[in-house]
């Protein structure tokens, strides 16, 4: 029995030793790998190149701080994902790069909102006038990439591929079915009649007054789309609008038809044309350089000497998700590290401008106040301008409008000046469908409000009703004082109310159209400014850090994307409905989709 315990002593040691070797190889490998993955080795460009871009991927404000990107480790993405900021650098940067001789714009899918398109778009415009050429080609063209592809020199499609030219669609899911078969009540405590996130819950069908700003800001959209894709394809935005209503565009040969193409090609054809675009012999391989690859080398540098010698500072702060109290990460707004950011931007003597970024649906109302103090309070130190991406509203809204200027892009989602909260009554889900029942005994007649498990009574309801109202009055006062109007004005186009930045800037919620970098640009003058440094906050997380506080949230959302696909953005939505069940909301919980 003495051998016995002794060889099981042995073997315990021996286990926890190994144990202790392999954590420390396993180290060893990880920091090794982040090393080599991490490396911002710049990227040696051929002469007569093409900056080949093919955006396959959610396009992000930033790119992430992810050196696994194109490794594919501990089940993080292995695609590279490039955020809005490097691929508009990396366009600018081309447009003076002499190795570069254009851009190969390849299939893409635009899992992208808008304004993001947009800006994108916005810089290929500016590339061409370096006389640069621009080549599109897709097997399958998705309206949102045709919309970016629009702007090319010549856009081919394959001649056996697909063209989608059908017009915009805007789809809520619906969960009160499920909820009433579950035995739950969703308790609706609002202000604001267009105030529809909560329709979900207690609507099988959209309200007359949701379908009318839908029907509003979609049409918008659509006619911004279309008049975009006229003018770069030199159609009639009516005829454009006519092909796509009357299902004209059904095969390639359609959309040559109707000039919407310039021809159908195979690839090797689209190669052939590149080649003698760059002056490469038929024989040799095509130079070019992945968007991903050239991003490390334009990264690095500054076509304007000025930008290098400037010791002023302009800071972009990006506010980017879904806002909630503590600190945010990539993709969520945290009440506390956008705080942080604003505070040492306005101690800093050398940030002599903010750029406020936001691309936010909203979410918390009370971590909203939270932002919009900072933002008041930087406002009085030195200017401030918020920058809308595809969408700024309610809570989004919220920590803009105090802003000296707000400027939004004709399609950027805004406006939804509203409050509501959600609290569930599980009552019949316990009881009749569980069979379990609650008893217990309180100190004082309100101990238990918000017990799920009962109704709320009608002094509870009105309770909670008054809060809510009280902070429909504190949102709309703050957008009245922020933007120099009536509180009876703001609440005439409140209510909840979703806008088109193009319609915001009719009703004085916004006070321009452009993109950050004219945001940047306005920034910059209103704090009597020409050369500066743009710096970015907050600080991006390294790997390490997220490593050393768990990727598992990371891993979830990579492994339900590739599930899920298209239909991911269903689950979002949901997550969104169930998130709303906590706290008082200023919040859109649905998205627009452009196919």
């Amino acid at each position: 029995m003495k051998q016995f315990f002794k060889f099981v002593l042995a073997s315990v040691v021996g286990v926890i030793i190994s144990s202790i070797i392999l954590f420390f190889l396993f180290f060893i490998l990880l920091s090794g790998l982040i090393v080599a993955a991490g490396s911002d080795k710049a990227v040696d460009v051929d002469a007569n190149s093409v900056l080949h871009i093919k955006l396959t991927y959610p396009i992000a404000e930033r790119t992430p701080n992810n050196p696994f990107a194109n490794l594919g480790f501990l089940g993080i993405d292995g695609e590279k994902t490039i955020g809005l900021n490097d691929i508009l650098a990396s366009i600018k940067k081309a447009k003076t790069d002499s190795n570069i001789k254009g851009i190969f714009l390849d299939e893409s899918y635009m899992m992208s909102g808008q304004a993001t398109t947009e800006e994108i778009r916005n810089a290929l415009i500016d590339f061409k006038k370096s006389k640069k050429f621009v080549i599109a080609y897709s097997e399958i063209y998705t309206q949102g990439f045709y919309y970016l592809a629009s702007v090319a020199d010549k856009v081919y499609i394959n001649p056996k591929g697909i063209f989608e030219f059908r017009g915009f669609s805007s789809e809520i899911t619906f969960l009160k079915g499920a909820l009433d078969k579950l035995g739950i009540e969703a308790q609706i405590i609002k202000v604001g009649t267009f105030k529809s996130a909560v329709e979900p819950l207690v609507l099988t069908k959209m309200s007359d007054a949701n379908r009318l700003q839908v029907n509003s800001y979609l049409g918008s959209m659509y006619d911004y789309f279309l008049t975009g894709i006229g003018k770069s394809r030199n159609i009639n935005k009516d005829s454009l609008f006519n092909y796509a209503n009357s299902g004209r565009i059904q095969q390639p040969e359609d959309a040559l038809k109707y000039k919407l193409v310039d021809g159908l090609k195979y690839k090797d054809e689209i190669l052939s044309e590149l080649k003698q675009r760059t002056g490469a012999k038929e024989k040799n391989d095509l130079a070019s350089v992945d968007l991903s690859d050239y991003v490390k080398s334009s990264s690095k540098t500054t076509t304007d000497p000025k930008e290098v010698s400037s010791t002023n500072r302009v800071a972009i702060i990006y506010a980017s998700g879904e806002i909630a109290g503590g600190d945010g990460d990539d993709n969520s707004i945290g009440s506390e590290t956008i705080s942080k950011a604003l505070r040492k931007v306005r101690l800093d003597d050398k940030v002599k401008a903010v750029v406020l970024r936001v691309n936010s649906p909203g979410g918390s109302s009370l971590a909203s106040d939270v932002i919009w103090r900072e933002v008041m309070l930087t406002k009085k130190v030195k200017p401030i301008i918020v920058s809308m991406g595809d969408v700024a509203a309610s809570g989004g809204y919220y920590i803009a409008c105090a802003a000296d200027s707000i400027i939004a892009e004709p399609n950027t989602i805004t406006g939804s000046i509203g409050i509501f909260a959600v609290l569930p009554n599980m009552q019949k889900l316990f009881n009749d469908k569980l069979g379990i029942t609650f008893d217990g005994v309180k100190t004082g007649k309100f101990a238990d409000l918000g017990d799920v498990s009962r109704p709320l009574s009608p002094e509870e309801r009105a309770m909670l009703q008054n809060s809510v109202n009280r902070g429909y009055d504190d949102f709309t006062k703050a957008v009245a004082n922020g933007r120099g109007k009536t509180q009876e004005y703001i609440n005439s186009i409140g209510q909840g109310r979703v806008w088109t930045g193009s319609q915001a800037l009719k009703i004085g919620l916004v006070d321009r159209l452009g993109n950050i970098k004219d945001a940047v640009q306005s920034a910059a003058k209103k704090a009597n400014i020409k050369d500066y440094k743009i710096v970015s906050y907050p600080e991006q997380k390294s790997f390490l850090d997220k490593f050393g506080q768990g990727l598992s949230a990371e891993v979830k959302a990579h492994f339900v994307k590739a599930e899920l696909g298209d239909n991911y953005r269903y689950y979002q939505q949901i997550q969104g409905v169930t998130k709303m069940m906590r706290t008082p909301q200023a919040r859109m919980t649905y998205e627009v989709v452009i196919k």
